[in-house]
């Protein structure tokens, strides 16, 4: 198979959808790996470093997406982006529908294949594609928070850690998934007094088998969120519900009770936000002020950090990369967690939680790829 690999041209993202690695490993196994020039910059790997494992570079992203069988792309296709795509060809990327009609609009007038990141599953349940930049998120979320908390960034002027004689910043991490165990680490290794809300007594069971006294738990309840963020300094929204729009746990009217300020980093943007006021931000301009609190929404926060981003993300895509390069739909129709991927299929919604976020029709991906 071809498989075509454009430069991301998302705001100030640096990331890159195949790696040399990744794609020596495509090319070992008989496919070919087309690259647009400077795709790799970002990570430090010029056009050289991908000719020497066999890939070809070509001049422009028009070339990529007309030479290629399979694109594959960090984030969402931009609207120049979609309009290239074409029916037959499999399209293997971050989508985050739930919240963007029109990139939904676009896909399925495309005709393409659209397999999500986000929704591929495995055998215990979990998110593989999507928890490597979960981990990176939750980790990063508190140095911007740490960061915008500071006085010059429009914050309350607070240490995270403290010092001797001060009290450290509270921390409010909502959510105790992914992101929200990884964020927690970082608070605890930098001293604050964190607080973790989840509405899943295992998990915070285990939670507190992690982290012992080092964290507090709390379960998430409408008048436990209110308290904590009245009380916190940084709130991290760390909620997922996979496919799906995120719900709104942190509302408007709830901001001028919380302390000027105070900050609230909202990892779940992708997926339009946990907090009322939340709007996608970028890296060139990543904050704003609502009511005093300072938010910071990001949309893709893991491109800040490109190169332990990109490879954290090759590592867990290339083997369902793999398995669609060698067998296109049929590796779809044989893997049930990439069934799950199939977001948009030849004009039709295949994913039951973006067809309910955009009120579009559900078909199921067994109907659409015709599974015995």
């Amino acid at each position: 198979m071809r498989i075509g690999v454009p430069k991301e041209i998302k705001n100030n993202e640096f990331r890159v959808g195949v790696t040399p690695g990744s794609a020596r490993e495509y090319i070992s196994r008989g496919h070919e790996v087309f690259v647009e020039t400077h795709a790799g910059i970002g990570i430090g790997c010029d056009d050289a470093a991908y000719e020497a494992v066999g890939a070809k570079i070509l001049g422009s992203a028009q070339e990529v997406f007309e030479t290629g069988e399979m694109i594959v792309k960090v984030k969402e296709p931009q609207p120049s982006e979609w309009v290239q795509l074409r029916e037959g060809q499999i399209l293997y990327t971050y989508l985050h529908l739930a919240p963007d009609p029109a990139q939904t609009k676009g896909l399925m007038e495309s005709g393409c294949t659209a397999v999500a990141y986000e929704t591929v599953t495995d055998n215990e349940g979990g998110l593989p594609l999507l928890a490597p930049m979960s981990e990176v998120a939750g980790r990063l979320s508190i140095q911007c928070a740490a960061a915008s908390l500071q006085k010059p960034n429009g914050g309350r002027g607070v240490l995270i850690g403290g010092v001797p004689g001060v009290a450290s910043a509270k921390v409010l991490i909502i959510g105790g998934g992914v992101v929200g165990t990884h964020a927690a680490k970082m608070a605890v290794g930098l001293g604050a007094d964190v607080t973790i809300l989840d509405r899943s007594l295992p998990r915070m069971r285990e939670l507190d088998d992690i982290f012992g006294n080092a964290v507090k738990t709390r379960y998430s309840t409408a008048e436990a969120i209110e308290e904590e963020c009245y009380a916190s300094d940084a709130v991290i929204g760390a909620v997922l519900i996979p496919g799906a729009a995120a719900p709104k746990l942190v509302t408007r009217d709830m901001l001028p009770k919380m302390q000027t300020g105070s900050v609230v980093v909202d990892v779940a943007i992708d997926q339009g936000g946990c907090f009322e006021t939340s709007k996608a931000t970028t890296h060139s301009d990543p904050t704003y002020v609502v009511d005093g609190v300072v938010h910071y929404c990001v949309a893709n926060m893991p491109g800040a950090v490109p190169l332990t981003s990109s490879h954290a993300l090759n590592n867990a895509t290339l083997p369902f990369g793999l398995q669609l390069a060698g067998k296109g739909l049929q590796a779809i129709i044989d893997n049930p967690h990439l069934r799950n991927g199939l977001n948009v299929h030849r004009g039709l919604i295949t994913n039951q939680p973006v067809a309910e976020a955009l009120n579009l029709e559900m078909n199921a991906p067994e109907d659409v790829l015709k599974v015995a």
